[in-house]
């Protein structure tokens, strides 16, 4: 709320003009009594029915839950969790020369339950998956070193959505890599390196001995290898 201007009677302050803001951060615990109000994208942009999907999950939650799709036909899409991180792995596809390759921006943080995320992984997985082509695709499943976000459980969410997409994600030729840290980050990898064992996808496992950019730079390599 914001008093301005106002004015001193017998140096009592009066107001003469008020204004208020609302944030859309607070809607998971206000949309209720906001009684559904919109907020409007920046730029008039349109969301695709995958993002407003999204951007329900996200109104409805304490956690953070980002989706923006960059290019539907891109080969590098990316399932990353921290705002800073998932700008981090964004910024180095693009400084190694390929974002128009980059399908997407994805944030993910917050510590979302395991529903949460297996729906917001399935989308992206969707998306990622979309129209196959015969070419390579990846999916960089990455973030950073997490400081209250349970990995394991994280991961749980998306484990189960890449077993339900296996079909999908093998007609779209995807290579995934996977890069995290943070608390129970050893049971996530672990289990991520038994999904890649039971579902036959290319799957790479990386915990944070390895760089972030390090492995947008494997995606890389991965979609411009020969065949």
């Amino acid at each position: 709320m914001e008093t301005n201007p106002f004015t001193l009677v017998n140096g009592k302050p009066y107001p003469l003009d008020m204004r208020g803001e609302l944030d859309d951060t607070a809607a998971f615990k206000n949309f209720k009594k906001w009684d559904n109000i919109e907020f409007p994208m920046p730029f008039r942009r349109v969301m695709s029915p995958t993002e407003t999907f999204i951007h329900g999950l996200d109104e409805k939650t304490s956690a953070s839950l980002k989706f923006t799709v960059l290019n539907p036909k891109g080969r590098i899409w990316t399932m990353v969790a921290g705002g800073c991180a998932s700008v981090i792995y964004a910024d180095t596809v693009g400084d190694l020369g390929f974002a128009p390759e980059l399908g997407n921006y994805a944030e993910y943080s917050g510590a979302p339950n395991e529903e949460e995320v297996l729906q917001y992984a399935r989308v992206v997985i969707d998306c990622a998956t979309a129209d196959p082509d015969g070419q390579k695709r990846a999916l960089v499943i990455g973030g950073g070193i997490a400081n209250f976000t349970d990995v394991a459980a994280t991961f749980n969410g998306i484990v189960r959505a890449l077993k339900e997409k296996e079909s999908k994600l093998k007609a779209a030729r995807m290579h995934i890599y996977v890069r995290r840290g943070g608390p129970n980050y050893q049971r996530g990898l672990a289990k991520m390196r038994t999904l890649g064992e039971e579902i036959g996808i290319p799957l790479e496992v990386y915990g944070p001995e390895a760089t972030m950019t390090g492995i947008c730079k494997q995606a890389i390599e991965c979609i411009t290898a020969a065949a």
